[in-house]
C-alpha cells in the first residue's frame, strides 16, 4: 500500500487479493484508511487474506465489510495462523520449533487454498455474520480499551541515539527526525520499526 503505484495497479486489475495481518483482532488501521480513503473499489473482485498469531473469528470480514461500503465484491476470505511478529503476548509466545511447524502448517492451508481457488472454490473465513458478531464480542469488544490510549503520534524516548534508522524504513515515510526530535510525526503502527529493533538487540 506504500508504493506509488498501488493505485494504478488495482485500476488495471479486476481480481484483487488483499492481504494483511490481523492486528487486535482487528485490520491494522493504515489497511483500514487505505480502504477507505480510495474510491477504486467499486466492482473489483477481492479475496482478504489475512494472518493471525492465535485465531481470528472475522479477521478478513474487517475488510469484506469495509470493501463492500465501497462497492466490492468479495470473492471469499483466507485465515492463516503464523508466527506472531511482535509477541507483546505472553499467550503467543512460541519456541523456534514451534514457529517453524506453524509455518509448515500455513503452507499446507496456502497450497489448499489455492487448489480450492483453481477449481473455483473460493475460501469464506471470517466473512460470515456469525463470525462478525463473535469476532466483535468476542475479541474486539475486549481489546478496545487495550488500543483506546494508542496515538498517531510518534513517541521517541531517552534511549533514542538518533541514528534515524526508523525513518529510514518507515514505509510510508512518515517519520523525519533531526537532532532526536520529530519533524514528522504521523504513525500507521505497522510495527516495522518495533521488529527492526528487537532483531538488532538479538545481534548484539
Amino acid at each position: 500500500m506504500e508504493s506509488k503505484e498501488i493505485i494504478s495497479e488495482i485500476n488495471s486489475n479486476e481480481i484483487i487479493i488483499l492481504g494483511y495481518p490481523t492486528q487486535f483482532s482487528n485490520a491494522p488501521i493504515m489497511v483500514r484508511n487505505f480502504i477507505n480513503s480510495n474510491d477504486i473499489w467499486e466492482n473489483k473482485r477481492v479475496l482478504c487474506v489475512t494472518t493471525m498469531g492465535a485465531f481470528s473469528s472475522d479477521g478478513a470480514g474487517c475488510t469484506a465489510r469495509l470493501l463492500k461500503k465501497k462497492g466490492a465484491v468479495i470473492l471469499g476470505g483466507l485465515q492463516i495462523h503464523m508466527p506472531d511478529s511482535v509477541c507483546d503476548s505472553k499467550m503467543l509466545k512460541k519456541t523456534v520449533a514451534e514457529n517453524r511447524k506453524i509455518v509448515v502448517e500455513a503452507d499446507k492451508k496456502i497450497e489448499k487454498a489455492a487448489r480450492d481457488i483453481q477449481n473455483g472454490n473460493c475460501p469464506k473465513e471470517g466473512i460470515s455474520f456469525f463470525s462478525h458478531i463473535i469476532g466483535l464480542f468476542g475479541q474486539r469488544l475486549w481489546f478496545y480499551n487495550k488500543t483506546s490510549h494508542y496515538s498517531d503520534k510518534l513517541k521517541i524516548n531517552d534511549s533514542c541515539i538518533g541514528c534515524e534508522l526508523c525513518s529510514r524504513i518507515c514505509p510510508m515515510n512518515n517519520i523525519t527526525i533531526e537532532n532526536k526530535k520529530q519533524l514528522r510525526e504521523i504513525c500507521v503502527q505497522c510495527v516495522i520499526g518495533v521488529s527492526v529493533v528487537a532483531r538488532k538487540k538479538q545481534l548484539r
